[in-house]
């Protein structure tokens, strides 16, 4: 499926969490890439849930550096075509408040250690507005840190205008996953937009970043299962 997904939509760089691996071996990037360019980094998992893998088109990024903990994985490097130096992070959200706490800082002190265009793509577990979970009459303690964390780290969520809500089950939905860019990112990329894609077997929907300047722009995609 993700195999056919990533053809559909001529991906150059493809992020997966809760892949329930503990290994990611080169056999296992093939089958889901279909070709040998590629560059990839991964955070095992070690339970029934977890964690991220993150591939990209060995022409369209060259990797330079990879910091990563158990929530997510950031890949720093040189963009081929424009030269530019960015950085993407994949993150896979945590559940207590302590544990997203514990996140935030994390992603803080890494995206300091380097001045770039950089965008964060993943499931936050983490609403913004009453609207964005289904039923929901307040929001979560967690919300206004989570803002918090966004406006100190001058962020902009890209928003997405054909999917309410990206995850499902049962009847709960709500929308945690999200894009989040940099001042810089914009800047160098100011026509990077959102959009949902296909749901399959998960219970998320992928979600796909584009830069509608350039055919081969940007195109990060976000699924569960791998």
């Amino acid at each position: 499926m993700v195999k056919d997904l990533k053809r559909k939509y001529s991906l150059n760089m493809l992020g997966l969490v809760e892949t329930k691996r503990q290994l990611v071996t080169r056999f296992n990037i093939l089958k889901i890439w279909g070709n040998g360019c590629v560059g990839w980094e991964y955070v095992g998992s070690d339970s029934a849930s977890g964690q991220s893998l993150l591939m990209w088109d060995d022409g369209f990024f060259k990797m330079r550096n990879c910091y990563k903990v158990e929530r997510w994985l950031c890949v720093e490097g040189i963009l081929s075509e424009t030269s530019i130096n960015c950085a993407f992070f994949l993150v896979y959200g945590a559940h207590t408040r302590d544990e997203k706490l514990v996140v935030w800082k994390e992603l803080s002190y890494v995206a300091g250690l380097f001045q770039r265009p950089s965008y964060f793509l993943g499931d936050f577990n983490e609403i913004t507005q009453v609207e964005e979970r289904r039923g929901s009459d307040g929001l979560p303690s967690t919300t206004q840190d989570f803002k918090d964390w966004i406006n100190d780290m001058g962020l902009v969520e890209l928003p997405i205008t054909d999917r309410k809500f990206t995850w499902f089950r049962g009847r709960s939905c709500s929308r945690i996953d999200r894009a989040l860019v940099s001042l810089e990112w914009l800047e160098a990329f100011p026509e990077t937009r959102l959009r949902g894609g296909s749901r399959g077997l998960s219970d998320h929907y992928s979600i796909i970043v584009e830069d509608k300047r350039q055919r081969n722009g940007p195109r990060p995609f976000r699924s569960l299962d791998l």
